[in-house]
């Protein structure tokens, strides 16, 4: 089982930018996908960027298109998570997750994933 921990939440302004960050520990290199989902409160957790890690593809819900990137440094073993023009409909707890070979349900559903981080807090005010 993989460990992930997330770092970089903070408190914005709108129309401001955070970098995520998500070590992740006792990967052996089989995982091929991991994402960044959030939930609001009161609200359902939400798949927002995922890569395919063989070619580093990405993939983006229309909510955070053009405005956040996804990445990995393989050295290290850390997912990143770009975020530009922060809205306040952006806050909500960030998760980064890692899959290993569960069903796959889409690169957006949580149900494709079993590895989970604790979350990080973003809050954007306006």
């Amino acid at each position: 089982q993989m460990t992930l921990r997330e770092s970089g939440g903070g408190s914005p302004q709108a129309g401001g930018s955070l970098n995520l960050s998500c070590v992740v520990s006792y990967d052996t290199g089989s995982s091929k996908w991991k994402a960044w989902f959030r939930q609001a409160a009161g609200e359902e957790r939400e798949g927002i960027a995922s890569i395919y890690i063989p070619g580093g593809v990405p993939y983006y819900a229309d909510s955070v298109k053009g405005r956040f990137t996804i990445s990995l440094d393989h050295p290290t073993n850390t997912l990143y998570l770009q975020m530009n023009s922060l809205q306040p409909e952006d806050t909500a707890m960030y998760y980064c997750a890692a899959r290993r070979t569960g069903a796959w349900h889409g690169p957006f559903s949580s149900l494709s994933y079993e590895d989970w981080g604790q979350g990080t807090q973003v809050t954007v005010s306006s």
